[in-house]
């Protein structure tokens, strides 16, 4: 088990050496200006609710089924989008998975 211990830290020093190890905060840091913490809370809740407008437009014109599956993916983009911003402002949750 001892050999199996050396092992884990040699490999642990040769991926730091190689930048291999992900940074903590999945997401990045802050930007350091309030105008760039809340550009990028904008554009994360705006992209999520793109993605979720767009995934039920295209499902409701495949499956004919207008306007149902276009306002649950517009709710479902909303909800991301708002769990998008909480993340960015509450890191360690992410972290610690």
């Amino acid at each position: 088990m001892a050999e199996d211990d050396g092992f884990e830290k040699r490999l642990r020093q040769a991926r730091a050496r190689q930048g291999m190890d992900p940074k903590p905060g999945l997401n990045g840091p802050l930007p350091s200006s309030n105008w760039g913490v809340g550009f990028r809370a904008g554009v994360e809740v705006v992209s999520a609710l793109i993605v979720g407008v767009a995934i039920g437009w295209f499902l409701d014109r495949w499956l004919g089924t207008w306007p149902w599956l276009f306002l649950l993916f517009f709710v479902f983009g909303g909800v991301a989008g708002v769990m998008n911003v909480f993340r960015l402002f509450n890191p360690r949750n992410a972290a610690k998975k």
